[in-house]
C-alpha cells in the first residue's frame, strides 16, 4: 500500500503530540497550511507540509527566534526591573 499523501488534524496532532484543537489552530493561523474537503471541516494537510513546518520549527529553535511561554512573558517585567536595579 502506498504511503498516503494526507493527513487529517487527528493524524498530525498525533504527530506533533498535541491535541487536536491545537492542530487546528495552526491550521487557523496559516502556521501549517491545510486545505479543507467538503464543507464539514474535514481538513488534509500534505505529508511534505508538515515536515515542511517540522523543519521551519528547527530552523526557528536553532536561531533562536521562538517565542517565549506565556509564563515566562509574565516575568520578564521583574527580571528587567531587577537587572535595572
Amino acid at each position: 500500500m502506498p504511503t498516503p499523501r494526507f493527513l487529517t488534524l487527528d493524524d498530525v496532532a498525533e504527530t506533533l503530540n498535541v491535541s487536536w484543537s491545537q492542530a487546528y489552530a495552526l491550521v487557523r493561523r496559516k502556521e501549517l497550511i491545510a486545505i479543507q474537503i467538503g464543507g464539514r471541516g474535514q481538513w488534509r494537510v500534505e505529508v511534505d507540509e508538515l515536515e515542511r513546518f517540522i523543519q521551519q520549527k528547527y530552523a526557528e529553535a536553532r536561531a533562536g527566534s521562538v517565542p517565549p511561554e506565556p509564563a515566562a512573558e509574565a516575568g520578564a517585567p521583574a527580571e528587567a526591573s531587577e537587572q535595572r536595579a
